[in-house]
């Protein structure tokens, strides 16, 4: 059974990951790019799972897999620059809250 887990918690269990067995952290462009490569992996299952596309001989569903190769490498980007993800997403949510409070709320198109 899996615990819960909070984003510090993450950041600090990818950190132990990467100087324990990883060695060390690959480069903040290599991360970049790997983050990119990732999202790309996503972006396929998505269009297979809920787009026109469907899954070529031996592909799987790998959805959760892959949303968890992009949440690693983002986290280990945070850790590189110094960023707390849960700081920055409770801000995220502050900011988004008070720009789009009313927003969404009077969008036709959501209606």
């Amino acid at each position: 059974m899996m615990n819960d887990i909070t984003i510090k918690d993450a950041q600090s269990r990818v950190d132990h990951w990467i100087k324990t067995i990883g060695v060390r952290y690959f480069s903040e462009l290599t991360n970049m790019a790997i983050l990119t490569e990732e999202v790309g992996e996503l972006a396929r299952i998505m269009a297979r799972k809920y787009g026109d596309q469907s899954f070529k001989e031996g592909e799987t569903d790998s959805l959760p897999d892959e949303m968890a190769d992009v949440l690693w490498v983002l986290i280990c980007l945070a850790n590189q620059t110094g960023v707390d993800l849960e700081e920055a997403l409770l801000k995220n949510i502050e900011k988004k809250t008070n720009r789009d409070k009313d927003r969404h709320k009077n969008n036709p198109k959501l209606i």
